[in-house]
């Protein structure tokens, strides 16, 4: 029987649309690839810019002519969830008022549909923390565009990053964190 059904064409035919399917679908070649972004980061200032008296300035004060500088306001380290995960993650404010996510020296898996995550979830370690950051409200930046090196998200107009508590590196097609990063204030 088995013999029998191993000689038809549909059988191999089947077989061949199956396999074609999983490659596209899992594309284990990924574990094997990896894509290294060297972008520019924000270089910030050591210092916080001092925040502006809530006294009255006086007139022989002279007003400030300092620009305004970019800001680190929210900065964590990357745990590994699904796959080993490293590097730090930070929420710049630029001079102009918007806001860039950072993501500095990521070392992580190369993996099908990977994207950048803003989210309103805690960082959980271990398997615990694969797939919580679908559970609550998130902001997709865009496709991981490497899994080493530095890259930089710009965080939309309408989005407030101090509604998000961490960042993840999430697989969308598995639904499940490659790993991520609380995003602590600074």
């Amino acid at each position: 029987m088995i013999r029998r059904l191993l000689t038809r064409p549909v059988t191999w035919i089947v077989v061949a649309v199956l396999g074609a399917g999983a490659l596209y679908w899992f594309q284990p070649w990924r574990l094997f690839t990896d894509r290294t972004v060297t972008e520019s980061l924000t270089v910030v200032a050591s210092a916080p810019p001092a925040a502006p008296s809530a006294a009255a300035p006086s007139a022989a004060a002279p007003a400030s002519s300092e620009p305004p500088v970019a800001a680190v306001v929210a900065e964590g380290s990357f745990v590994t969830h699904e796959h080993d995960t490293a590097g730090t993650a930070r929420v710049i404010r630029n001079a102009d008022g918007s806001h860039q996510l950072e993501l500095a020296g990521l070392d992580t898996s190369d993996g099908p549909d990977l994207r950048v995550w803003l989210s309103d979830q805690a960082v959980r370690t271990g398997s615990a923390g694969w797939h919580v950051f679908d559970d609550g409200a998130y902001a997709e930046l865009g496709k991981l565009k490497g899994n080493h090196g530095d890259q930089v998200y710009p965080i939309p107009a309408g989005v407030d990053p101090a509604d998000f508590r961490s960042v993840s590196i999430w697989c969308k097609r598995f639904a499940v964190s490659f790993g991520a990063a609380a995003l602590e204030t600074t």
